[in-house]
């Protein structure tokens, strides 16, 4: 009899418990973990320790302290040894998590492969200290392994010179998704999340089941929230930001280039959407309104309103001053604008041309005169000509009058031709 350091949820679960003197005492239903670090001072590698082993029925469970049990191998067979009966009442395993219950066939990220995968096993390792989760098991053999057939599996493909495939993720590298059933604090797994690139996110939210989804979304910050939401499918967008309370869709909207925001509010019903620009501050409802008005095949319907002009007699030093003040998102810095004092465009400049510029030049000297640009009342197929005739990232939009009322980009004229948004 040999007493196991590494074993698997799935070589416990059924198996039955034997006290020291050999008296029967319960079949393993579940392990329970603490999901926190004990010491969050630490700055090793978070491995959480099985707390408590769960026996009995479904309706009368059974709870006994972990640090009694012994898992050991007696003739290829697995058996778990209790060395001292350790009762535990329900508020004291109040905090734990069940590892079956609440992980196994549960969708996690792998937050180094930025996707979602399926849980098939759980991996397990003794030490001197206590029983540590230190993986999960999302390949072939964690799956083969549950059904019981994972050695004849592993028999075959050596027939052929092969391996049976497995992956393992650390627990470090887990954030478990789908935790509607089982009250688990979001705050700690949305930190990590929160590191991946909104695209990559997005993608991850989008493969959820709608429950998931929406109690993913909903924990983002609104800024946050914003950057996810642009990088989604228009159904995907309608439905979460409907899911959302008033209150917290419209900070979400508010973060958003107003066109954007301007495309979502267009596909909800009209009083969901007087609801939201009611609630959003004023500045920002305004602009999406006057969006609104423009019909779906016009230059004005996917323009955005956020953009950088200056005049003619300023410096390129304080040029850069201002988009260092404002921190503009790098779409509004593919193009800058040079507006008269009535607000007329009369010319553009790179970012380039500003930063290779001797800071003391006037714009007006390094500015492109008489720019390309689209009048907002345009039609949308004009675009994509335009853009690729003159190689531009950006073109700016004006008025009948040539005022300057915002900039079309590139991004948004390619998704608006490969995605059909609209009619062009």
């Amino acid at each position: 009899m040999t007493a196991l350091t590494t074993f698997y949820l799935s070589q416990l679960l059924g198996l039955k418990v034997f006290s020291e003197n050999n008296r029967f005492l319960g079949i393993i239903r579940d392990l329970l973990i603490l999901n926190e670090p004990e010491n969050p001072f630490l700055k090793e590698p978070f491995r959480p320790r099985i707390m408590a082993v769960e026996t009995g029925t479904k309706a009368e469970p059974v709870y006994y302290d972990f640090r009694f049990f012994e898992v050991v191998r007696d003739n290829r067979e697995y058996r778990v040894i209790c060395n001292k009966q350790q009762r535990l009442d329900e508020d004291s395993i109040e905090s734990y998590l069940p590892l079956c219950e609440s992980i196994i066939d549960q969708q996690i990220v792998d937050l180094n492969g930025r996707k979602l995968v399926r849980v098939y096993d759980i991996r397990l390792v003794s030490l001197k200290g206590g029983t540590f989760v230190v993986a999960v098991d999302v390949g072939m053999e964690g799956r083969l392994r549950r059904l019981g057939i994972a050695k004849a599996a592993k028999s075959i493909y050596s027939l052929f010179g092969r391996q049976l495939p497995s992956k393992f993720i650390l627990w470090d590298d887990v954030d478990t998704l789908d935790a509607s059933n089982f009250n688990l604090r979001l705050d700690k797994p949305l930190t990590k999340l929160q590191t991946l690139h909104p695209s990559d996110l997005a993608d991850i939210i989008e493969e959820l089941g709608r429950n998931s989804r929406k109690t993913l979304f909903s924990n983002l910050d609104e800024e946050h929230a914003a950057d996810v939401l642009e990088e989604m499918e228009p159904k995907t967008q309608v439905d979460l930001i409907e899911s959302l309370p008033v209150e917290k869709a419209a900070d979400v909207l508010e973060k958003m280039p107003a066109d954007e925001a301007a495309d979502i509010l267009e596909q909800l019903n009209d009083d969901r959407a007087e609801m939201l620009l009611r609630e959003m501050d004023a500045e920002t409802s305004e602009e999406v309104r006057e969006l609104l008005e423009y019909s779906d095949r016009l230059v004005g319907s996917i323009m955005n309103t956020d953009f950088i002009s200056f005049h003619e007699n300023e410096t390129a030093a304080q040029a850069l001053q201002v988009i260092r003040e404002t921190k503009p998102e790098a779409q509004t810095l593919y193009s800058l604008f040079l507006v008269s004092y009535n607000g007329k465009l009369i010319g553009t400049l790179s970012l380039r041309d500003l930063i290779v510029a001797d800071p003391k030049i006037m714009l007006g000297d390094i500015m492109k005169k008489n720019p390309v640009s689209v009048k907002d009342t345009d039609k949308l197929s004009s675009l994509a000509e335009i853009v690729s005739k003159y190689n531009l990232l950006a073109l700016p939009v004006i008025n009948d009058k040539e005022m300057l009322e915002g900039m079309v980009v590139v991004d948004d004229i390619l998704f608006d031709l490969l995605n059909e948004k609209k009619t062009i």
